[in-house]
């Protein structure tokens, strides 16, 4: 539990509302916490520019954050994106240039104003993080420093729409709940008489962007757009990423640590897509406090000694059970001066008929088919945390279903810091299949808890730009990257990389199921390795924040994950419920209400049964809004094309008023 902080260097004041104008006259609402003396001693500005609606949406968290950095001599700035929220305009797509131009207008309005020092930050968690890369990229002169929280450098690789050259059932998920929250209308005590005509204009533009980002199933010129990997160069202000183990995203820290050229830190801690002093999973840190000495040497030029500690500070969670959900995390924070590290060395295991071993031996080759519903027990690509069942569970069937390598034990720990990959030789009955790995420690009880997985579209095998099908019966060599670990495996537990060509419901199947033949002796397994017990162990200072909004629980917040199986039809179906309940916020007379449902459904034997169907219910009443929105997103297969519904209806009142949907049939690219 974070401390409450109710007393700071500065006293601060809250503008609200506040406009940024811009300069083909669409107006951006704004939120601005700054110090009382602000315009007798100017500060920097931060600026957090996401489309979550500040005052109803995210309020929950900013006021935990925002006020404790005001506190300590910035303003923080939290601007609603063009078109969501209570600001003007259309939001039509993740990331647009519109986007990142209008940013560099809002950092030119803030180092202009009397309050301001002249210099800007610019910050955020998720999408406020990958455009806080993207806006670095364009060099606005005010723009003097960032933190990047928990997003990519590269939107094709790790984002929510592919992974691996594999489409995400997270894509459909992702795109329902931005079907709903784009029809919210502004708040009328806000905008005033014109709130329903700027509505208006949002239904009318209503669409679905699932409809979009799967016409692009390369990685073309548009995942291309807003990937600062294409030009780290471009990013010359210094950079801290930031991200955690049970998060997306973290991929992302290390390749910014290799790629980036400007001063940069990185660090990666238990926590899943939230901040760090939220610490869901924990345990949390006082990320507000390492922010401030970070705005401090950057923004005012003062010496915090913060670029004098090690370049990543990553943490090392202990050996652990599987869990649906995890409170807090046992482990604790190792550091590097640099990435790739000079600490880290790489150990090769060959996947012999045996098992993992250090020394090759060739045997025959080794047959591979996995069932449709390999992947169930392999939890979310997206998780949350906190009390949400969707972490990766006891993994024992999931290896059960795939070709299993075990070690033999470790007769002391060993610390995994980095991305393992898989080497393998095999050929395919199939002209497009899957290949995916994970690792995983094996207790002495047979318990198996996932450590890392990773995942290839063999069409991709040699590029993501432009896929080739497989030759049926040709010999390939293709490497599996896995995500990035950091991880200790106990002594006398073993490690278990299993490989298999299906990881429902996390990645779309491909059309049929391919039967692989498998070498063993010459496929492998890199492991990177970290000596452990070399030096003193990183502490951070426990979690403070600001005192949090007032809020009245009218409805409670629950979660669930089912699982049924047919056993007559072989039908299994996977639904994840989340309600997050019913909130009044009385200091602004709002009253706000989020509840999912995502269901994901496949038939044993068809991989072109696989169903996504996924629907979101949102709510906001404030003043003379009272509206409601249900959006619903559905995707099916056929062998060579994917068949998107959607629609979304919208209540005012408790009476429908207006009603969009579409269906559309979307061709297979190798996928």
């Amino acid at each position: 539990m974070a401390r409450i902080v109710d007393r700071f260097p500065r006293k601060t004041r809250c503008l609200d509302p506040l406009f940024i104008p811009l300069a083909d006259g669409t107006r951006l609402a704004a939120t601005i916490w700054l110090p009382e003396d602000a315009w007798e001693k100017p500060v920097a500005a931060i600026l957090e520019l996401i489309p979550y609606r500040r005052r109803d949406g995210t309020v929950f968290r900013d006021v935990k954050m925002h006020p404790y950095v005001a506190g300590h001599g910035f303003a923080c700035c939290r601007v609603d994106i063009r078109g969501s929220g209570d600001s003007e305009g259309l939001l039509l797509d993740e990331y647009t240039g519109q986007e990142q131009e209008d940013a560099c207008e809002i950092i030119a309005w803030l180092a202009a104003q009397a309050w301001c020092s002249g210099a800007v930050g610019m910050t955020g968690i998720s999408w406020g993080g990958f455009n806080a890369l993207q806006v670095a990229a364009r060099k606005p002169p005010a723009l003097k420093a960032v933190i990047a929280l928990c997003c990519s450098d590269d939107r094709y690789a790790d984002d929510v729409h592919y992974y691996g050259g594999a489409l995400l059932t997270e894509d459909a998920m992702w795109s329902s709940f931005i079907l709903g929250l784009g029809a919210l209308p502004p708040d009328p005590q806000i905008v005033g008489e014109r709130w329903r005509d700027l509505w208006q204009e949002r239904l009318d533009a209503t669409r679905c962007w699932s409809s979009l980002w799967m016409k692009h199933q390369r990685r073309d010129a548009y995942w291309k757009h807003g990937s600062v990997c294409e030009d780290f160069s471009a990013i010359r202000i210094p950079v801290y990423a930031i991200s955690g183990w049970d998060d997306t995203y973290y991929n992302a820290v290390p390749r910014l640590l290799s790629g980036l050229e400007c001063p940069k830190k990185g660090l990666i801690g238990p926590w899943s897509h939230a901040y760090p002093f939220l610490g869901e999973p924990g345990p949390a840190i006082n990320y507000l406090q390492e922010a401030v000495r970070w705005w401090r040497q950057w923004l005012d030029g003062e010496e915090t000694g913060i670029m004098d500690e090690p370049v990543f500070t990553a943490f090392i969670k202990a050996p652990c059970r599987p869990e649906p959900s995890v409170e807090t995390y046992q482990g604790h924070y190792v550091t590097e001066p640099s990435w790739p590290s000079p600490d880290i060395s790489t150990r090769h295991f060959y996947l012999n008929n045996d098992g993992l071993r250090d020394e090759p031996v060739e045997g025959p080759d080794l047959a591979l088919s996995s069932p449709v519903t390999a992947g169930r027990d392999c939890g979310r690509y997206g998780g949350y945390g906190g009390s949400v069942p969707d972490l990766a569970g006891d993994q024992r069937r999931e290896d059960g279903l795939g070709l299993s390598f075990d070690s033999e034990p470790f007769p002391e720990d060993i610390v995994i810091l980095g991305a393992p990959a898989v080497t393998v030789t095999l050929e395919s009955d199939q002209s497009c299949g899957l290949l995916v790995a994970r690792l995983t420690e094996v207790w002495p009880d047979g318990t198996s808890t996932l450590v890392s997985w990773g995942a290839l579209n063999l069409s991709h095998r040699e590029g993501h730009e432009e896929p080739k099908p497989l030759i049926p019966g040709e010999r390939i060599t293709v490497t599996v990257q896995l995500n990035h670990a950091g991880r200790c495996v106990g002594k006398g537990n073993r490690l278990r990389l299993v490989l298999s060509n299906q990881h429902w419901p996390i990645l779309v199947p491909v059309p049929a199921m391919p039967l692989y033949r498998i070498e063993t002796g010459t496929s492998l397994l890199s492991l990177p390795l970290r000596p452990s017990g070399t030096e003193p162990e990183w502490q951070f200072a426990p979690a403070e924040i600001s005192a949090p909004i007032e809020v009245h629980d009218l409805l409670p917040e629950s979660h669930s994950r089912t699982i049924e199986l047919d056993i007559g039809s072989g039908r299994q179906s996977i639904t994840l419920t989340s309600d997050f309940g019913k909130q009044f916020l009385p200091d602004r007379a709002i009253t706000t209400a989020a509840s999912v449902v995502d269901r994901m459904e496949i038939t044993e034997g068809n991989p072109l049964s696989a169903r996504v169907d996924t629907g979101w219910v949102l709510s906001i009443k404030s003043g003379e809004a009272d509206v409601e929105t249900r959006s619903r997103v559905e995707l099916d297969m056929e062998e060579n094309r994917f068949r998107l519904r959607w629609r979304l209806d919208v209540y005012e009142g408790g009476a429908h008023c207006f009603a969009r949907e579409g269906e559309e049939w979307i061709d297979r690219d190798h996928l």
